[in-house]
Formats: structure tokens, C-alpha cells, sequence
């Protein structure tokens, strides 16, 4: 099974696809090739940093937006976004004013709020608490502490998508998705044993 990990400049490359390897994945390739992108068969977007710039770096890589609306629209192949990764699902970013996203989830990449309890960044670990089963998530089934490291995140328009939620001063998604398509706020690469069993169960993932 090949598993194409994004390289678009930004977020934990090596570290996400050395997780990936010791989560049970065969063939593991950091690509910025669009024709690489379109033959994987599951795809990974890991991102680190402000929206708009990760929303740059998408678009400066020639057919590399293109390949992968290809592959995750049409053909359906499984994808999973992380940290801003899945933030870049929405349809704008509200970082630095206002940045178009990829639209495939919907809703807006907003600010976390501010508030006297919860000092941002929202750094470390933070329990995650399951909203609606999915295979991919089982291993936080019913909750469980991750690793986290932002301060914005995903307001889906449609809660529906909503699969699970963390709690910095206020609830926020923690995790959302539809059909092939699964994107999480939280760091599984760096999430230890509960991670390594998120990421196994994204390599065994049929999406219906």
C-alpha cells in the first residue's frame, strides 16, 4: 500500500511519515510530485504554521491542488489532514484576514477564543472526546489524550462533520470528516501508542 505524505513546505514531514512507517505503512513517500500524489493510495497532509502561508505553499506547488482534488474527489481515495491540514479543509482561514481554503469540509479556520483560563497557544496534551464513531477514530473510543500545538481551528458550518471535540477554555472540533476524507486537529504522529493505532487504522481504512 503507498501512502503519499504532502510536501508543500510546511508541517512535520519526516516525523509524520515515520509514524505512518511504524504504524504498519509499506511504502511511504514525502512527495511534492503531483503524478505521485495522483497514484497513491491514501494520502496524508500534515501542516504546520499560519493558513494563508500553508495555503501558499499548496498553491506554488504547480498541479499539486489539482492532483489531489483528483485523487481525493474523483477517485475517492482515502486522505488525512493534520493540524493545519485539516484546517485548510475549510473554506476560508481567518488568519492573518481572510484566505480561500480548499472547501472540501466546509466552515471557516477560526480563532481559538481567548479567554483568562486557556493561555494560547493551546500547547500539549488534551484529552479528545469522541462526538460520533468512525473506524479511523476508534482508539480514542471513549476518550483520550493527544498532543496538540495551534491556536486556531475548524468551525464547521455543517456539525455533522463534527466527529469529536477538545475543551481550551471552551469546546472546539477536534476531528471532522466525510466520506474518504478525515482531518484532525491533534498530532498523532506525536501522540505515542494512541496515535500509532489512529494512524494503523487509517492504513486499514475502506471509507463506504
Amino acid at each position: 500500500m503507498s501512502v503519499a505524505v504532502i510536501d508543500y513546505g510546511a508541517g512535520n514531514l519526516r516525523s509524520v511519515a515515520r509514524a505512518l512507517e511504524a504504524a504498519g505503512a509499506q511504502a511511504v513517500t514525502v512527495t511534492s510530485d503531483p503524478a505521485l500524489v495522483r497514484t497513491a493510495e491514501r494520502l496524508v497532509l500534515p501542516g504546520q504554521g499560519a493558513f494563508a502561508a500553508c495555503m501558499a505553499g499548496l498553491v506554488q506547488q504547480a498541479g499539486m491542488i489539482e492532483a489531489m482534488t483528483q485523487a481525493v474527489l474523483h477517485h475517492r481515495k482515502p486522505f488525512l489532514g493534520i493540524c493545519v491540514g485539516l484546517q485548510l479543509l475549510a473554506e476560508r482561514g481567518l488568519e492573518h484576514g481572510e484566505t480561500k481554503g480548499l472547501g472540501w469540509l466546509g466552515g471557516d479556520c477560526a480563532p481559538l477564543p481567548i479567554l483568562e483560563n486557556a493561555r494560547l497557544p493551546h500547547m500539549g496534551w488534551n484529552e479528545v472526546r469522541l462526538t460520533k464513531q468512525h473506524p479511523v477514530l476508534s482508539p480514542l473510543n471513549p476518550s483520550r489524550h493527544m498532543v496538540f500545538a495551534h491556536s486556531f481551528a475548524l468551525t464547521p458550518h455543517d456539525p455533522a462533520i463534527s466527529l469529536a471535540e477538545t475543551v481550551h477554555g471552551a469546546p472546539f472540533c477536534a476531528a471532522a470528516g466525510k466520506d474518504n476524507i478525515l482531518g484532525v486537529q491533534f498530532h498523532p504522529e506525536k501522540s505515542q501508542a494512541t496515535g500509532l493505532a489512529l494512524l494503523s487504522a487509517f492504513l486499514t481504512w475502506t471509507p463506504q
